[in-house]
């Protein structure tokens, strides 16, 4: 068995829908980045490629590969997912954590489950998404943007 931790963080942007964990969600900004900035979904890529060390996400998907510009992160996963199976690895489960103060996220939760195990092969219920704020403090606290810690365990 492996353990692995994967963190990741996002600045809002304008003119972007704001996606995590593959859900979009209802909210006036979105995050900046290559791909389509889903800091929970990066979080979770790095989690389950630093349990195998096999890098992390930058080295796989780097940003200055056009290929990768706006391209789903559940697509990203897949492949994450698939490189692990290859390398004879099950995901046994994640265990994430979304920190932003804005938007509430309890209502996409569920979907987010879903979405995550579904990208790679797994049952929901080896999936745990929680969300957290920080009370004010920091720059997710002063809504700058929104960061995600995952950790999960390989067999």
């Amino acid at each position: 068995m492996k353990i692995g931790h994967g963190y990741d963080v996002h600045r809002f942007t304008e003119g972007r829908p704001l996606v995590l964990g593959g859900v979009t969600v209802a909210h006036d900004r979105g995050l900046l980045g290559h791909s389509d900035a889903d800091v929970l979904t990066h979080a979770v890529m790095d989690a389950l490629l630093g349990a195998a060390a096999l890098g992390d996400i930058g080295l796989h998907f780097p940003d200055s590969d056009p290929a990768y510009r706006g391209i789903s992160s559940l697509t990203l996963l897949s492949r994450v997912g698939e490189l692990l199976a290859e390398k004879g690895y099950r995901v046994g489960n994640i265990d994430a954590t979304v920190v932003a103060e804005e938007p509430k996220l309890r209502p996409y939760i569920d979907a987010m489950r879903e979405k995550i195990a579904a990208a790679l092969g797994i049952e929901p219920e080896r999936v745990s998404v929680k969300a957290t704020t920080e009370e004010g403090l920091g720059f997710t606290g002063e809504r700058l943007g929104i960061a995600a810690h995952a950790v999960c365990l390989l067999v």
